[in-house]
């Protein structure tokens, strides 16, 4: 696993930098420290990074911005935050970030975020199908959302659309853990891939760019706390 750490105090970075260190018996990984953003992006575009820690406040381009960036071109990138400001955390969401740690770091919360990424790439979460005939299986963490047109049920995903012959509420049924929510009679979305909230409608971010779905009146309160509930439980 390839990991960098971007924080203009030099402090902190060595300081994250040990404590990785500690861990490294238990993981399999390199990491590289940038003291700037801009170099950061500048060695993803050779080697993509697994997993990297950003400063939420450095001069040049904060780590809210420089996340975009990455994002932009990773889509599986995990991100993590180092901040002391609980604020950022809703401002983060719209980037999909994985955690924010508080500096100094601990190292056991640390361990936590080494142990759920390593999980993630060992156990990768897959969706299988039937589309003309044949099976194919698609990453969860690849679906932006889902439309029921009649019989079938269109799977939009980042790398394309599926067709299929199904009920939209037995993917709701056997999603509901998996953070997907049932915005609209005929919508199901990834809450992952929720970028905001504008009146009646939730804009998800993926494949060709955002896209509107709608969300019926009786549950957007549901869906605001459903937001809430996953970004307090994919943050320490």
């Amino acid at each position: 696993m390839r990991i960098a750490v971007c924080d203009d105090e030099e402090k902190y970075r060595v300081e994250l930098k040990s404590l990785l260190d500690r861990l490294g018996s238990a993981y399999d990984y390199d990491i590289d420290t940038f003291s700037n953003g801009n170099w950061l992006l500048r060695e993803c575009e050779k080697d993509p990074y697994d997993l990297v820690f950003l400063d939420i406040e450095m001069p040049e381009i904060d780590g809210i911005s420089l996340a975009r960036k990455l994002r932009a071109k990773h889509e599986k990138l995990n991100i993590v935050f180092l901040t002391g400001h609980v604020e950022y955390a809703i401002e983060g969401y719209e980037v999909n970030a994985l955690r924010y740690l508080t500096k100094p770091v601990r190292v056991d919360k640390l361990r936590e975020v080494l142990q759920h990424v390593t999980s993630r790439q060992k156990n990768k979460r897959q969706l299988i199908i039937r589309e003309d005939g044949e099976q194919l299986l698609i990453d969860l963490a690849d679906i932006i959302f889902m439309e029921a047109q009649n019989q079938y049920v269109r799977i939009c995903t980042i790398k394309g659309d599926h067709l299929i012959r199904y009920n939209i509420g037995d993917f709701e049924n056997d999603l509901r853990n998996e953070g997907f929510f049932r915005t609209h009679r005929g919508y199901l979305v990834s809450l992952p891939r929720v970028k905001k909230l504008v009146k009646n409608d939730v804009i998800m971010e993926g494949g060709s760019g955002e896209v509107p779905v709608p969300v019926s009146r009786n549950n957007v309160k549901a869906l605001k706390d459903a937001l809430y509930a996953y970004v307090e439980s994919e943050a320490f």
